[in-house]
């Protein structure tokens, strides 16, 4: 559903959905104006990381870890296909990503269960600084010789691994943080940095393995990390009661999963076509790299521009996804179908501007179209459900990462890279197809359980 971002939340659609869809995206895909940023009088307020201390802190810690995470993944598929492994490199960083986003996947009900039981600094600030302490231990190993291939997939999963603790977490103290009328700004805050971290991340990747080694990537992600732990340390996070008063709030029935997509045929098929169309469109984190090898032969500079690309198309597409017009389903196909074209253009034409362009295009449609979605299932799913939805929804998207992430990195040692970019246009048509010819969705009644589920 969006192939920018490789880590924790690849739609853009994970907790962070939760929070008040009535106050936040229009069924017709206008917005509200944020609360909080006018006063009675009408005259602007500060920006929320300004006035809002602990906020400000946490956000900026959270610039510094997903910028980190971004910068390694990059920089580590670079150094693989460029000087690491010369005999199956596709292969390699097909093994590489897949560590990269197994964790997230693999670890999300212990995930859950460790949110929901710890204080959320806590979580934030230990999964920060074991991150923190994994880069300082691959940088000295780095600086003493070139690490072995297993180091590095070694450090990717410690990371990984702590990174999946702290983004769902991060989404989850939201609450403590700032005061009821801010959540809907702060929720803005925290997806847009995802997107503004990623793309910060992307660019000094592969210019960071380039001029100094794994070594200076390692050194660079660990001061960051470690960075945001401080930060967060310094936050005062507020003590959040959940438990709900029996006399006037009595909890919800917890439904399983396979209940809540029986009544939801139309989400249940919307997903399967996004959980189809991922499994092409997050190969361009494997391609991009063995593109610029062999198609381009450019250095990490190239690299770095064509995820910018990537990275800046999806974070306008974040921005603008609202203003596109018609039903969520048949603007979804016509996004996927100009994807489609987008990553299969490079395969005909092998020009740097042009690939950076389709990169551009194709990122704007992956971030326009996980807007439009999510504020479809906010509207389809009872309140009461979302939690469970969205975290698995965010599970099942993901799952698609590893699985491309190896089938495109091995096929990239027997194929050229030009037609792994037909591949992925081809792969794509019939999730347009399916997508184009689901009919509109009616979101179900009302329930006792859906009013009352909302956190």
């Amino acid at each position: 559903m969006s192939a920018p971002s490789p880590t924790a939340n690849p739609t853009g659609t994970g907790p962070e959905a939760e929070a008040r869809p009535e106050a936040g995206i229009h069924p017709e895909g206008g917005a509200h104006a944020e609360p909080g940023t006018e006063g009675a009088t009408g005259v602007r307020r500060a920006p929320l990381v300004l006035r809002n201390r602990a906020f400000g802190a946490v956000w900026l810690g959270q610039v510094l870890a997903q910028a980190a995470v971004r910068m390694f993944q990059v920089g580590v598929s670079w150094w693989i296909v460029s000087r690491a492994v010369r005999d199956a490199p596709g292969l390699a960083s097909g093994l590489f990503m897949a560590a990269c986003t197994l964790p997230a996947v693999a670890l999300a009900p212990v995930v859950a269960a460790a949110v929901a039981r710890f204080a959320h600094r806590s979580v934030l600030r230990t999964a920060a600084a074991l991150a923190g302490a994994a880069s300082a231990a691959l940088a000295l190993w780095a600086h003493g010789g070139g690490p072995p291939l297993a180091a590095v997939y070694a450090a990717a999963l410690a990371l990984a691994t702590c990174q999946a603790f702290f983004d769902p977490c991060l989404t989850t103290s939201v609450p403590e943080l700032v005061d009821d009328a801010d959540i809907e700004t702060a929720t803005g805050f925290e997806l847009s940095t995802q997107s503004l971290a990623g793309l910060g991340g992307a660019l000094l990747g592969a210019l960071t393995v380039d001029r100094a080694g794994v070594a200076g990537l390692a050194a660079g992600c660990a001061a960051a990390y470690l960075g945001a732990a401080l930060l967060i340390t310094s936050a005062r996070f507020r003590t959040a009661s959940t438990a709900p008063d029996p006399a006037t709030a009595p909890t919800p029935e917890r439904r399983t999963l396979r209940r809540i997509l029986g009544e939801l045929p139309y989400v249940r098929r919307i997903l399967i076509c996004f959980t189809a169309a991922n499994l092409f469109t997050t190969a361009v984190f494997v391609v991009i790299p063995l593109y610029t090898r062999s198609v381009l032969h450019g250095g990490g500079g190239t690299v770095a521009l064509l995820e910018a690309s990537l990275g800046a198309g999806a974070l306008i597409g974040a921005f603008t996804g609202t203003l596109v017009p018609g039903r969520p389903t048949v603007a979804g196909a016509c996004c996927l179908g100009l994807m489609a074209v987008a990553l299969a253009l490079p395969g005909l034409v092998a020009h740097r501007p042009v690939v950076a362009g389709c990169l551009a295009v194709a990122g704007w449609c992956a971030g326009a179209v996980s807007v439009r979605f999510v504020a479809l299932f906010q509207r389809l799913v009872p309140a009461a459900d979302k939690p469970g939805f969205f975290a698995v929804m965010q599970a099942v998207l993901g799952a698609s990462l590893p699985v491309a992430s190896l089938l495109f990195g091995a096929a990239g040692d027997l194929l050229s890279p030009r037609t792994l970019c037909l591949v992925q246009g081809a792969g794509l048509v019939p999730a347009v197809c399916a997508l184009a010819l689901l009919g509109p969705g009616t979101p179900p009644p009302p329930t006792a359980a859906a009013a009352g589920g909302e956190r």
